[in-house]
């Protein structure tokens, strides 16, 4: 039986350079809703179009649009899945537990962080306006400072996301809601904590371990 993953970490802890690691290199994929959702709605489907109206109305896509959607789009037989950011809250992570893995052989990786540490990698991340490479004036500075290294550009950006009071707020309101996810995975022998500041083969070997 396959094993698949669940990846949850606070934005910016290194969740998605892994997962990116974890599909060229072991050929898993890379199941991020936010991607799905603009698929379908790509696609036109029907069910592209029931999320498009919700969307449009500027509402929330409920969870049972989100696991219809997974539904719709994986298969636990063929394919080894990360799920990226999702669950984020107790009631997701029972419903993909009983509506999607249905018993399938699934491990959740925690990458933990110092938040203070984190706030400070965030703020100083910059994204090149032109070709979407990312950098951060700390731990991965470019060549030339202010010049993409790929595409020669010269406006790199911070994104308004980025900025220290929405970062800040946005790491509250994931620790406020994670610890119980964490919990639930953690009674049932499924958690893995990964120290998301260690070198990224470190972390790449440790959780390759599990799969």
């Amino acid at each position: 039986m396959k094993s698949h993953l669940i990846f949850i970490g606070a934005p910016g802890s290194g969740k998605g350079t892994q997962a990116s690691k974890f599909v060229s290199d072991r050929a898993f994929k890379h199941i991020s809703t936010g991607d799905l959702l603009r698929s379908e709605i790509a696609k036109q489907s029907a069910l592209g179009l029931e999320v498009k109206k919700v969307m449009d109305e500027g509402k929330l896509v409920s969870d049972d649009l989100v696991i219809r959607l997974l539904q719709a789009n994986i298969n636990l037989t063929e394919s080894q899945y990360i799920f990226d950011g999702y669950p984020r809250n107790i009631a997701q992570a029972e419903t993909l537990d009983r509506e999607v893995l249905k018993g399938s052989a699934s491990t959740a990786v925690y990458f933990d962080i110092n938040m203070e540490r984190l706030v400070e990698r965030l703020t100083n991340r910059r994204t090149c306006k032109t070709c979407g490479a990312i950098y951060n004036l700390i731990s991965k500075k470019p060549k030339v400072m202010g010049q993409c290294d790929q595409c020669g550009g010269t406006d790199l950006v911070q994104r308004a996301d980025d900025k220290e009071e929405v970062i800040t707020n946005r790491l509250k309101v994931f620790t406020e809601t994670i610890n119980p996810v964490l919990k639930y995975y953690q009674d049932l022998g499924r958690l893995m904590k990964v120290d998301a500041e260690a070198e990224v083969d470190a972390i790449f070997n440790k959780i390759s371990s599990k799969v």
